[in-house]
């Protein structure tokens, strides 16, 4: 092969090459935050808690989710569900932001999403009863807000999600956790405890 002919075939291979790395996910080298184990999840009272794995992406599923509409659409993303044999599961998702300043962006439009979620509900399904409650801010990093909804459907299923978003740094982190019933079951505090260990393993 003549030299300049070689010369442009390596250069073109090396362009292409380059055009395929940053056209990647982010998730494909980015490496995965740390994220909560099972123990570290509001004990059950007659149930242990199973972890899947941690996940590159969010769920397609969240998308639809009145109360995270600001996760979808971030390629720095994972997640992690858990379950017990029982009524009650959780998810973890966390999203890696370019900058601290685009993560206290998310941060916050999560916490409107979160703020305004029952709102939302009750506008949406008319015939559901929805409370929400606001658990105020928890001091760790730099910082988290735990929220609860509870829905109640015109023929009687009751569910009840606590939910928190945190952010240390560039990660901003939400955790989900759901059961059958109302507020009354809800270990709060304990849920408290988990959301403060979330933000605190990201890093």
């Amino acid at each position: 092969m003549p030299e300049r002919t070689r010369a442009g075939t390596l250069l073109a291979l090396a362009v292409t090459g380059l055009a395929v790395a940053l056209a990647a996910p982010a998730t494909a080298a980015a490496k995965a935050p740390g994220f909560l184990a099972a123990t570290d999840l509001p004990p059950h009272p007659s149930s242990s808690w199973t972890a899947g794995k941690v996940t590159a992406g969010v769920p397609q599923e969240t998308g639809a989710d009145e109360c995270l509409r600001a996760v979808p659409g971030h390629e720095a993303a994972w997640h992690r569900d858990f379950r017990t044999d029982l009524d009650t599961n959780a998810r973890q998702i966390t999203v890696v932001l370019p900058d601290t300043r685009a993560a206290e962006q998310l941060a916050s439009r999560l916490n409107a999403d979160l703020a305004t979620c029952a709102d939302r509900i009750a506008q949406q399904q008319p015939d559901t009863r929805v409370t929400g409650k606001d658990y105020g801010t928890l001091p760790v990093e730099e910082g988290a807000h735990v929220y609860g909804v509870h829905t109640e459907t015109s023929w009687g299923a009751s569910d009840v999600r606590l939910l928190s978003v945190g952010r240390d740094g560039r990660a901003v982190t939400v955790v989900n956790w759901a059961q059958l019933g109302g507020f009354d079951g809800a270990p709060v505090e304990a849920f408290k405890k988990t959301t403060t260990t979330a933000v605190n393993k990201l890093h």
